[in-house]
């Protein structure tokens, strides 16, 4: 199944053709929204998004793994990582997105 990774430049393009703001403006302005998630999961905080899912901080604790290439033991440190969990309704639409609902698109006035 093919598939297409979505860029920022993907999102400030649907910014500009939805709002209507400079290109400028929509980048920036996605830029500061992305900043504060991760400012708000760099101090520990979750994210919760409606409708979407909630990301959140663990504390992954330190344990021993195996170096793949030797076999031999060795000591993995305690580290924080990020754990997305996508809400039941994202869960619903990945498994039937027929029932998504479709908001029209607008459109652009050019005169």
């Amino acid at each position: 199944m093919p598939s297409k990774t979505i860029t920022r430049a993907d999102l400030v393009e649907v910014l500009w053709d939805e709002v209507g703001l400079s290109r400028k403006e929509c980048a920036a302005l996605l830029e500061n929204v992305l900043d504060e998630i991760a400012n708000s999961l760099i101090e520990g905080d979750a994210v919760k998004l409606s409708a979407f899912g909630s990301f959140i901080v663990r504390q992954k604790g330190e344990r021993m793994g195996r170096n793949p290439k030797t076999g031999e033991p060795c000591p993995i440190t305690s580290r924080r990582v990020i754990v997305f969990r996508p809400s039941q309704k994202l869960k619903h639409w990945v498994n039937h997105p027929e029932d998504r609902p479709r908001r029209p698109k607008r459109q652009l006035e050019l005169f």
